[in-house]
């Protein structure tokens, strides 16, 4: 690997659409799936962590209605292993460059 692949971070918005095909008892399970399967294709990696704070918020409502599409930051270590977390961006410096721009 070179030096640019190591740690490696990239944010995705994941459609999570086709989880709908599947009985109603199974679509957080397939969202997961599909985050892992996502994953493996975007990152080349076989090793793929889903990060705590991202899985809660997967299953925040329950088995049968997970969110439709979630944004998603994917950190590939030196060692090839996958890990992917929930993206926050910081609204707070959103909503105050909006306001400064709407001031003037």
């Amino acid at each position: 690997m070179s030096a640019d692949e190591e740690n490696l971070t990239r944010i995705y918005t994941i459609n999570l659409g086709k989880a709908w095909n599947t009985p109603q008892y199974r679509r957080s399970d397939r969202v997961i799936n599909i985050i892992k399967e996502f994953a493996e294709k975007h990152m080349k990696s076989e090793e793929i962590k889903v990060d705590q704070d991202l899985n809660r918020q997967i299953w925040k409502r329950g088995k049968t209605n997970p969110p439709r599409n979630v944004r998603v930051k994917m950190i590939k270590d030196d060692d090839g292993a996958v890990t992917v977390s929930s993206y926050e961006e910081a609204k707070a410096e959103v909503n105050s460059s909006i306001k400064e721009q709407s001031n003037s």
